[in-house]
């Protein structure tokens, strides 16, 4: 026999499955590669209950066999092995549940064995027993496992995102945002490619390459199944470092769900939701709109002109309009687009000769209509009233308004849609006069006062003619 190394260790927790060791076997493998920059480790099955996990680097000793922090590897930004269960207690697991452990590397050949502490024949302890290596010119450390399934190797392996396969959608200097398989598949965490964690109702899964404080004290605690409050944080950072369109796109179309309730858990985070907006700007030719503004009027002519509409809570609308996109730029929500509209508009004025004969015939009941009315064009300042197939937007949000009166013109300009009847045509030329009479403009007490007192006279007016 070789020379016995004590690891100090009676006996392991009893929760702790194969698969925990397996999977610090295979992180230290990793590890050895990343830090070494040689081949990728291997796995593989030898025969029926017996598998072998294979690295290329510079072969463990003896030494590391205690358990303690190693400086290399806490500096690696790679480095998975900075939280595991750690290999002292991986051959503890491996001695409880009955399996051999073989360890070979041109330092030596290293198994396991339950012998009596030195000194203290009355208590026995796990010893990791040294021999010369029987192989000194192997490059790397072969681990054989004897009487390990499948399954324990399997559920080993899917810890780790390499050997999952994760789309990796935005890769930013804190981490990594992932496409979850399935819609109905949970999202998964991952600190440094290793699974600590899945959350059923996020919409990304996430590898966490950048540790805070919070999350190290976790891992500390908690090797596996870390809770929420430990990586939610990072994870904020994370979604606030990504500037791509694929995740800020998925982001804000699950914002549109949020009336529904089918939002995942990540848009519950206001700032990440404000960010993905950001982004989806910069990127895309957006406007932001909310659920009770999606039927109006303006949103189809925002549709019209190449926008994108994205629906957002009123919470986020409000925030965004005093925000910019990435590149400085003022956020789009349906009122900026109102604005924008108006600014670059322009009448397209229809000559009388032009209208239909039955647009013609309602048109001609103007002057009628003036004279009912008891309104003098004069003494309102009103100096034409035109017909035009455009008209501005409404920046109240009620859509495409029907009539204007523009003052700094005389001019009163009415939409050519409104000569589809009699009650049209004369409602909007009776409402755009009251304008130019008072001088009072919509949504005001005056002008309602006005209107009423006109609808009056105008009442008046039509009853007298019937004596």
């Amino acid at each position: 026999m070789g020379s016995a190394f004590d690891l100090n260790i009676e006996e392991v927790l009893e929760h702790w499955p194969v698969s925990h060791a397996v999977r610090e076997v295979l992180a230290n493998a990793l590890d050895e590669h990343h830090l070494t920059g040689t081949a990728e480790p291997t796995v593989t099955k030898l025969a029926e209950g017996r598998w072998e996990v294979r690295d290329f680097g510079r072969g463990l000793r003896y030494e590391h066999l205690t358990q303690k922090e190693n400086a290399e590897k806490l500096g690696h930004p790679a480095v998975i092995g900075q939280f595991g269960i750690g290999l002292k207690d991986a051959l503890a697991v491996f001695d409880r549940r009955g399996v051999t452990v073989t360890i070979r590397s041109p330092h030596g050949d290293i198994t396991t064995e339950r012998l009596p502490k030195t000194g203290f024949p009355d208590v026995v302890t796990l010893h990791g027993v040294v021999g010369e290596p029987s192989d000194p010119g192997r490059v790397g450390t072969s681990v054989v496992l004897d009487g390990v399934t499948d399954h324990d190797v399997d559920v080993a392996r899917l810890q780790f995102r390499r050997y999952r396969g994760d789309e990796v959608l935005e890769e930013t200097k804190l981490g990594l945002v992932l496409a979850r398989d399935r819609d109905d598949a949970p999202g998964r965490v991952y600190v440094k490619g290793l699974l600590v964690a899945e959350e059923p109702s996020f919409l990304f899964s996430y590898d966490i390459t950048d540790l805070n404080a919070p999350l190290r004290r976790a891992l500390n605690r908690e090797r596996s199944n870390v809770g929420r409050t430990a990586y939610s944080d990072r994870v904020k950072d994370i979604l606030r470092a990504c500037s791509s369109s694929p995740v800020a796109a998925a982001l804000t179309a699950d914002l549109g769900r949020f009336a529904s309730g089918g939002m995942h858990d990540e848009l519950g985070w206001k700032d990440v939701a404000i960010h993905a907006c950001r982004v989806l700007q910069t990127v895309d030719k957006v406007v932001f709109v909310t659920p009770r503004q999606v039927g109006h009027a303006s949103v189809a002519y925002a549709r019209d002109d190449g926008y994108r509409v994205v629906i957002v809570p009123d919470d986020i609308a409000k925030a965004l309009a005093n925000l910019t996109d990435l590149d400085g730029n003022p956020m789009v929500d349906l009122r900026a687009f109102q604005r924008e509209w108006n600014e670059s508009f322009t009448f397209d004025f229809v000559d009388p000769a032009d209208l239909t004969e039955a647009e013609r015939a309602v048109f001609e009941l103007t002057d009628a209509v003036i004279d009912l009315a008891g309104v003098d064009l004069e003494d309102a300042g009103v100096e034409e009233i035109l017909v035009s197939e455009t008209m501005r937007l409404d920046e109240g949000g009620s859509g495409e308004i029907v009539g204007v009166w523009d003052g700094s013109t005389g001019q009163i300009v009415i939409r050519r849609d409104q000569l589809g009847s009699v009650v049209s045509w004369c409602g909007t030329l009776l409402h755009e006069l009251e304008h130019a009479v008072s001088g009072a403009g919509d949504c005001t007490f005056a002008f309602e006062e006005a209107l009423t007192h006109r609808l009056g006279a105008l009442a008046e007016s039509a009853l007298e003619l019937q004596r």
